[in-house]
C-alpha cells in the first residue's frame, strides 16, 4: 500500500461555464468560435471544448443582434439600448459606437467586403453604414412591422440587400434594395408571399435564387432575374432557419450517394437545402419536385412550448465551413453539431456533438465509470445530462421524469455495465444504463419528492440478472420501508461494507439503519440547524455530517457521540465527504466556499473562491479522488490535486533561486553589474538589488553600468522597478539611491514609453509626496550650510569667498592693520589657528588663554572686513 499523503492544494478548472441565455449568436468563418449573447455580456466560446475565450461587457442591456466581419476580425453588436457598437477582437476593445434606429435593432448583417454594415430594426428600418467612418450610408423605408433579418447578396459585385420583415397580421414581406450608388430607386422588388414572420434567407450557390421561410410553415424559392416565385415548399412546422447545402460539401456528397444508390437520377439545376424549426427535427430537401429526401426520425431535443401554444425546438441553424457539418441552435440553449453519412442505400444523421450554454441551477452531480472520464448533472430540468470531460460536450441526455430531477447515483455492476439512478419531484426513482441511454427500471411509491437516492456498495447481482435479460423497464419493488424522519430527508449514505445506511434529515437529526430491515441502530443528535449531508467513513465507524448550522461533525457509530466539529463556513455547509483514505474532509456550502480540512489537527488546510453562489452539488473520484463542485451560478469546476506538482515547482524554483543567486554573487565579484541587476530582478530581491544600486552610487562612473542594466528591462519589470522605488523612497536613508535610480530611468526612457506601463499613474503618485518631502529637506539643509560657511569664516576656521577677477592683496586683512606689529607671538598663533584643525586650535586657545580677547577681536574685524567686501 502506498504511503499516506495529505493534500494541501487542489487546482480549479472551469469545465463548464455559462456562455448563453438564448437570442442572438454568430460563428466564425472557419467554425473555430462561436460569439453568443450572455445576457448583458458578449461570451467568445471556443467550439471544440466550450472553453470561454474571452468576454465583452456590454452596456447593461440585453444584447439584441451580433454580427462578424468576413475576416473575423471585427464584431458588431447592438442591445435594447440602441447603441451599435463595434470591436476589435484583437484588442477585446470599442472602436467605435453610434446610434441610428428609433427602437431596438433586432438583426444586422456585414456587407462581403467587410466595409459596410446593414441593420434592421423594430422601428421597421433598414439602415447600411459605412464601418469605418460610422456614418450612415442608405436609409431605407417600406416594411410595416419589425425587421427580423436582413442579408447581403454575398457577391459583392452584386450591390443588393435583403431584409425580411413581420408586417402584421398575416402578411410579410421580403424586400430587395439596391445599394448602388447609381440606382435612383431603392427599392427594387417587394416579394410578398408569406403570411407570418420571415425567419431566415439563404441564397443559392449561383447567386440567382433567394430562399425564404418564415413561421408560416412554408420555403419559398424565388427568382432572382425577375424576382418571381419559383417555386413554395410546404414543411407543416414553423420554419426557424433555412441553409443551403454547398456542392463540396460533405452533407451535398452524402446526398449524391444516396441517390446513386437509391438509383435516382438528379436535375443539375437541383437545390438542397436543411430546414429546421419548432418540431425539433432537421430535414433535408430538394428544390426538383419540392420534395423531403430526409427526416429526422427522433428529435435529439426537449421540445418547449410557448404561451401561446406554439412548439419550440430549434431556433437557428447555420451550415459550417468546410467538413464541420451542421450548427443547430435550441431553445434550450444547445448548440447542436450533426454530421451526415450515407449507409445501405439509407442516409443517418450523427450528432457528433452538443454543447448546452446554460445548464441553469446544478443540484446534485456524480462521475461514471472506473475511469471517471464522465460526469452526470442534474439541474433543474426533468432530463439528467452526461459529459464527456474531455471535451465538455454533452454526450447524452436522460429523458424520462416528469419533473425536476434532484438527486443521482452512479455505479459500475460486477459485468461492467455503468448504471445511474435517479430521483425526481415527480415521486418515481428510475435506473438507466449509461451506455444505451435507456431507462431499465422504475420505481414508484414515495408519496412527496425523492430527495435522496444511493447505491449499495457491493451487491448489484440480483439487479443485474433482471436487467440483462429485460425487455422493457422493470419495476423496481421496495424491501423495506421506514418513517425516519418527522421533516424531509435531504441524504441518504451507505455503509462500504452495505450493512449500515444513514439518513440526515431537516429535523436536525441523523439516524443510522441496520440492512436490510431498516432497524435504527442509533440516532445522531447535535446539530442545531437541518443536516444537508452525510457519508460513512471508508475506514472507521462514524460518519460525518454537514448541517445548516454551519458546522461539520463527525459521529461515531458504537455511541452516537461526537468526535470532532469542524467550524470555518459563514453559511450553511451543503455537501461534505471524506477524501485522502478517511484522514481529509473535502466540504462546500451556502457561502459559495470549497473546503479541504484535516481530520486529526481540526484545521482547514486550504479555502478555495470560485462560485458565485450557493454550491450545492460536490463528487469526488473514487479513484484519482479528483473533485467536482456546481451551483446555483450554472457553474461546473473541476479540481485536481496538486499537491505533488506544488512541491515539485517549488522544489524547482529552490533550486533555480540557489543557482541564480550563486550566479548573482559570481557577477558582482566580476563587476559585471548589468547582469546583477537583471539577475535581481529575476529573483525579485529588491534589498539585493538597493545594494546594488547603492554601490553604483557611491562608485564613479557608475552611470554606463545603471543605464546598460535599465535598458534591458521591459515593462513588466520597470513597473516592478517602480514599485520597489517608490518603498525606498519612503525612507530618508534609501531616498538617495531612489532618487538616483529614478533619474536615469527618466533620461534613458521617453515619457511616451513610461505611460505604457501598467499601473505606473498610481506609482508615481506614491512618488511624488515623498520626493517633494526629501527635496524640502535638501534645500533647507543648504540654506544651513550657508549659515556654518558664516560662521566658520568669521571664526577664521575657513578662507572667506573673493572675487576671482580681483587680485588677493587689494583687500589686506584688518587685523594686519589694527594689530601692532610687536605682537609677533599672537600673529604666529593666528597664522597657526588658521591652517590647523580646530581641534588643535582650541587646544591651543587653552595654552594661551589671556589672548581670547583679542583673538576674539580679529574674528570680528574679519567679519567686517567681508562686508565691507560685499
Amino acid at each position: 500500500m502506498e504511503p499516506l499523503r495529505l493534500k494541501t492544494n487542489y487546482r480549479c478548472v472551469p469545465a463548464l461555464q455559462q456562455f448563453y441565455t438564448g437570442g442572438p449568436f454568430t460563428v466564425s468563418s472557419d467554425g473555430s468560435f462561436i460569439v453568443c449573447a450572455c445576457g448583458d455580456s458578449i461570451k467568445i466560446v471556443d467550439s471544440a471544448n466550450a472553453s470561454i475565450r474571452s468576454t465583452l461587457d456590454g452596456d447593461s442591456e440585453q444584447v439584441t443582434a451580433l454580427a462578424l466581419s468576413p475576416n473575423d476580425n471585427l464584431l458588431f453588436s447592438s442591445s435594447h439600448s440602441r447603441q451599435i457598437r463595434v470591436w476589435d477582437l484583437s484588442t477585446l476593445k470599442c472602436v467605435r459606437s453610434w446610434k441610428g434606429h428609433d427602437g431596438p435593432v433586432m438583426s444586422m448583417a456585414c456587407h462581403p467586403s467587410g466595409g459596410l454594415l446593414a441593420t434592421g430594426g423594430a422601428d421597421r428600418k433598414v439602415l447600411v453604414w459605412d464601418v469605418d467612418g460610422g456614418y450612415c450610408t442608405h436609409y431605407f423605408k417600406g416594411h410595416g412591422g419589425v425587421v427580423s433579418c436582413v442579408m447581403f447578396h454575398p457577391n459583392p459585385e452584386k450591390q443588393l440587400l435583403f431584409s425580411g420583415s413581420d408586417d402584421g397580421g398575416d402578411h410579410a414581406t421580403v424586400r430587395v434594395w439596391d445599394i448602388s450608388k447609381t440606382k435612383k430607386k431603392n427599392c427594387i422588388a417587394t416579394l410578398d408571399n408569406h403570411r407570418s414572420a420571415v425567419t431566415s434567407m439563404a441564397i443559392s450557390e449561383d447567386g440567382w435564387t433567394l430562399l425564404s421561410a418564415g413561421r408560416d410553415k412554408v420555403v419559398t424559392l424565388w427568382d432572382l432575374h425577375d424576382y418571381s416565385n419559383k417555386k413554395t415548399v410546404i414543411t407543416n412546422e414553423a420554419v426557424e432557419a433555412v441553409c443551403i447545402i454547398g456542392a463540396g460539401s460533405p452533407f451535398a456528397s452524402s446526398l449524391d450517394s444516396y441517390r446513386q444508390n437509391a438509383k435516382k437520377h438528379a436535375s443539375s439545376q437541383a437545390l438542397y437545402f436543411v430546414t429546421v424549426g419548432g418540431r425539433g427535427i432537421v430535414r433535408i430537401w430538394s428544390s426538383e419536385g419540392a420534395v423531403c429526401m430526409f427526416e429526422q426520425k427522433a428529435s435529439d431535443v426537449t421540445v418547449n412550448i410557448d404561451e401561446d401554444g406554439s412548439r419550440r425546438g430549434f431556433t437557428a441553424a447555420v451550415m459550417l465551413a468546410s467538413d464541420q457539418g451542421l450548427l443547430c441552435v435550441t431553445a434550450d440553449q444547445q448548440f447542436l453539431f450533426y454530421s451526415l453519412e450515407c449507409t445501405e442505400e439509407l442516409l443517418k444523421l450523427n450528432l457528433t456533438k452538443r454543447l448546452v450554454g446554460y445548464n441553469e441551477e446544478v443540484i446534485d452531480m456524480k462521475f461514471i465509470g472506473d475511469d471517471e472520464k464522465f460526469l452526470a448533472l442534474a439541474t433543474n430540468l426533468e432530463q439528467v445530462r452526461v459529459y464527456d470531460l474531455a471535451s465538455m460536450s454533452c454526450s447524452s441526455v436522460l429523458s424520462g421524469h416528469t419533473e425536476i430531477v434532484l438527486c443521482l447515483d452512479t455505479c459500475v455492476s460486477s459485468s461492467g455495465r455503468t448504471l445511474i439512478v435517479t430521483g425526481s419531484k415527480d415521486n418515481s426513482v428510475r435506473l438507466w444504463d449509461s451506455e444505451s441511454t435507456n431507462c431499465i427500471g422504475v420505481g414508484i411509491g414515495h408519496m412527496g419528492a425523492v430527495g435522496a437516492i444511493a447505491f449499495s456498495k457491493e451487491s448489484k447481482t440480483s439487479l443485474l440478472v433482471a436487467v440483462d435479460n429485460m425487455t422493457a423497464p422493470i419495476n423496481l419493488k421496495a424491501k423495506a420501508v421506514v418513517a425516519a424522519h418527522d421533516k424531509d430527508i435531504n441524504s441518504v449514505a451507505v455503509a462500504p461494507n452495505d450493512s449500515l445506511v444513514c439518513s440526515g434529515s431537516q429535523d436536525r437529526t441523523a439516524c443510522v439503519w441496520r440492512l436490510p430491515d431498516l432497524v435504527s441502530v442509533v440516532v445522531l443528535k447535535g446539530h442545531k440547524r437541518g443536516i444537508w449531508s452525510v457519508e460513512f467513513s471508508p475506514v472507521d465507524q462514524c460518519v460525518v455530517t454537514a448541517s445548516g448550522d454551519k458546522t461539520i461533525r463527525i459521529w461515531a457509530i458504537s455511541d452516537g457521540s461526537c468526535l470532532k466539529t469542524f467550524e470555518g463556513h459563514t453559511s450553511s455547509v451543503l455537501k461534505a465527504s471524506f477524501i485522502t483514505r478517511g484522514t481529509q474532509i473535502v466540504s462546500c456550502g451556502a457561502d459559495g466556499l470549497v473546503k479541504l480540512w484535516t481530520v486529526k489537527t481540526n484545521e482547514c488546510v486550504a479555502t478555495y473562491d470560485h462560485h458565485e453562489d450557493k454550491v450545492w452539488a460536490l463528487a469526488v473520484g473514487r479513484k484519482t479522488e479528483m473533485l467536482a463542485t456546481g451551483g446555483s451560478d450554472a457553474v461546473v469546476n473541476l479540481w485536481f490535486d496538486s499537491t505533488a506538482a506544488d512541491k515539485e515547482e517549488a522544489f524547482r524554483k529552490e533550486e533555480e533561486g540557489v543557482l541564480k543567486g550563486q550566479e548573482l554573487e559570481n557577477a558582482v565579484s566580476d563587476a559585471d553589474y548589468a547582469k546583477a541587476i537583471q539577475i535581481a530582478f529575476e529573483l525579485r530581491r529588491p534589498h539585493r538589488l538597493f545594494e546594488l544600486f547603492a554601490k553604483l552610487c557611491r562608485k564613479g562612473g557608475a552611470e554606463n553600468h545603471i543605464d546598460r542594466a535599465l535598458k534591458a528591462l521591459g515593462n513588466e519589470e520597470l513597473r516592478v522597478l517602480f514599485n520597489y522605488v517608490r518603498e525606498w523612497n519612503t525612507k530618508p536613508k534609501l531616498c538617495y539611491v531612489s532618487q538616483f535610480v529614478l533619474f536615469r530611468v527618466f533620461n534613458i526612457f521617453p515619457p511616451t514609453d513610461i505611460v505604457q506601463i501598467k499601473g505606473v499613474g498610481e506609482l508615481l503618485e506614491g512618488l511624488i509626496p515623498y520626493s517633494q518631502r526629501h527635496f524640502g529637506r535638501i534645500d533647507r539643509l543648504v540654506r544651513s550650510t550657508f549659515l556654518l560657511d558664516y560662521i566658520l569664516s568669521g571664526m577664521s576656521v575657513i578662507e572667506p569667498e573673493t572675487q576671482p577677477t580681483q587680485p588677493k592683496d587689494e583687500f589686506p586683512r584688518q587685523s594686519e592693520i589694527d594689530l601692532p606689529q610687536k605682537e609677533n607671538g599672537i600673529e604666529e598663533e593666528d597664522h597657526t589657528i588658521e591652517n590647523t584643525t580646530s581641534k588643535k586650535r582650541k587646544s591651543n586657545k587653552s595654552r594661551h588663554g589671556s589672548h581670547k580677547k583679542k583673538v576674539k577681536d580679529v574674528a570680528y574685524n574679519k567679519v567686517e572686513s567681508i562686508q565691507l567686501q560685499a
